[in-house]
């Protein structure tokens, strides 16, 4: 991966990658936390994207949280 013309070798891997400008993290967790969340950060300012998509599928019903 590549940062401001500097190659990190790091295991940074997303998901899911929609249109060069969407990132898709998929979890199956009981409960999303600050990591999950900090983690599609970093994959945010890693990257061009500006817009994230954060689901987990270990629950009952989708539901959408805003985080601004």
């Amino acid at each position: 991966m590549k940062y401001k013309a500097v190659e990190l070798e790091v295991g940074y891997r997303l998901d899911l990658l929609v249109n060069d400008c969407v990132i898709v993290e998929v979890k199956s967790v009981e409960r999303l936390t600050d990591v999950h969340m900090a983690q599609v950060l970093t994959y945010l300012k890693l990257s061009e994207c500006r817009l994230a998509l954060l689901a987990n599928f270990n629950v009952r019903h989708l539901r959408t949280v805003f985080n601004e």
